[in-house]
């Protein structure tokens, strides 16, 4: 039985296979979209290192260790990405003007650039495939995200986190 397949048999909910199923393809075609987005800059930032551009969009000045408490990844990752998105000037570092003993990034305003550039690219792709469903699937996909983002605890993407990843 194809994923497909398997996805309409549970159409109804019942089965969690089936659900998962469905969720998991969902996620699959958000990460290429995601992926695609980033083409045109490809050459100069990876996807986690997007990660940390978003993160810098949606916080401002932000200490490397939080940024690596919102990124899930060492202190040293974080670093490392860090130094990477400066050498490409895509965000600088400062110390600290309240404390001296620490740095804060923020992104330069190609690094801003970026984050526009990237987003408005995902947003029109998610767009184009939106409007290939009709009104009841475009409302049957509202109500079930909400439920699904509910349930696993995530906030609504407000206009501060339009990549939906404010505590990434």
């Amino acid at each position: 039985m194809s994923e497909h397949q398997a996805s309409r048999v549970g159409a109804d909910g019942e089965d969690p296979s089936a659900v998962v199923s469905a969720v998991l393809t969902g996620s699959r075609l958000l990460v290429a979209i995601a992926a695609r987005s980033l083409g045109a800059v490809e050459d100069k930032v990876t996807l986690p290192q997007f990660r940390m551009l978003v993160v810098l969009a949606g916080h401002g000045d932000t200490k490397l260790v939080t940024m690596a408490e919102r990124l899930n990844v060492n202190p040293s990752t974080a670093m490392r990405m860090a130094d990477r998105l400066a050498a490409s000037r895509l965000v600088v570092r400062e110390v600290n003007p309240r404390n001296r003993r620490e740095t804060l990034m923020r992104l330069t305003e190609e690094g801003r650039r970026i984050v526009d550039e990237v987003t408005a690219r995902r947003r029109e792709e998610i767009a184009d495939i939106v409007s290939r469903m009709s009104a009841g699937q475009r409302h049957a996909l509202v109500s079930a995200m909400t439920a699904f983002n509910e349930a696993g605890g995530e906030p609504p993407v407000g206009a501060a986190h339009p990549l939906g990843w404010p505590d990434v």
